[in-house]
């Protein structure tokens, strides 16, 4: 698969991984809204039903992680590699396995699209997210303050990047590396967020801040993530000798095109089926 030089080029070739990506963030982000106003709201009965926070906190984390798993390996996600976030685009072009137009197209369809799904969490929820309760679900610094959570943004998004590429990295663990993944995710939520309101994306942090207006210690979200993902690969590299063995996907089938590695699912296919010469004995063949 040829790699367009120019922004012009790379949008037609890769547009639609570009659009995936936008509507990947943006479905998180969506189910993020409804699923905390309808735990946290003080319109609807769950909050009372739920009393306790650590528990809400649960459910929104494994809510979420089951969000990010479905993501991941569907049918789209598997297309454009479901990096849903900035700081992981980041670490993959570290790495030289996403190229540097890709990479700048991956996120700013990720800064969009999570913003209109937050805006679309406010017109499903009728107002209620931006209720103080839900508060747009923006990420901010728990009590303990800004640095305790940019040491907790930077450890939690250096663990998942190790996580994800030593899975992506060994054959029989490349399958279940979305599972991982989503799986700290929702960990990490139940977790970390009474510490830094658990980000570790920042377009994720944006998503929420543009429509709500607040950007306390946005610099948090904006720095930590995408320092812990590059010093992650940075790790990765050296335990590998700088021999890299797997593509900058969450999940890679053979069904899916990748505009990462070049994989193209129709020429392969064309080059095994290649017709073999008919016999030459003289038997009819029906």
């Amino acid at each position: 698969m040829p790699r367009p030089s120019t922004l012009l080029g790379a949008w037609r070739e890769h547009w639609p991984e570009y659009l995936i990506e936008g509507w990947a963030l943006g479905t998180f982000m969506l189910s993020a809204s409804i699923v905390v106003v309808l735990l946290e709201s003080r319109q609807l009965p769950f909050r009372e039903m739920i009393p306790r926070p650590l528990v809400r906190r649960m459910l929104v984390g494994m809510a979420m992680g089951l969000t990010a798993l479905t993501l991941i390996y569907s049918r789209w996600g598997r297309q454009s590699g479901a990096h849903m976030n900035p700081a992981v685009t980041l670490a993959f072009l570290r790495l030289g396995l996403v190229q540097p137009i890709d990479g700048l197209f991956y996120m700013l369809s990720q800064a969009i699209g999570g913003t209109l799904g937050v805006l679309a969490g406010f017109l499903l929820t009728v107002g209620m997210l931006a209720a103080p309760e839900a508060r747009w679900v923006v990420t901010v610094p728990g009590t303990s303050g800004p640095f305790v959570a940019f040491g907790v943004e930077f450890l939690m998004a250096m663990s998942l990047m190790l996580v994800v590429l030593q899975f992506s990295s060994t054959p029989h663990l490349r399958s279940f590396t979305g599972a991982a993944a989503a799986l700290l995710v929702a960990i990490f939520i139940t977790v970390a967020a009474p510490y830094s309101g658990m980000s570790i994306n920042p377009a994720r942090t944006l998503a929420s801040a543009i429509p709500s207006g607040i950007w306390t210690a946005f610099w948090i979200y904006l720095l930590a993530p995408p320092l812990g993902m590059v010093v992650a690969a940075e790790v990765h590299r050296w335990l590998l000798g700088g021999l890299l063995r797997h593509c900058a996907k969450l999940c890679h089938d053979h069904r899916t095109r990748c505009i990462h590695c070049g994989y193209d699912p129709w020429k392969d296919a064309a080059a095994t089926n290649v017709q073999q010469p008919e016999p030459t004995s003289g038997r009819s063949h029906v």
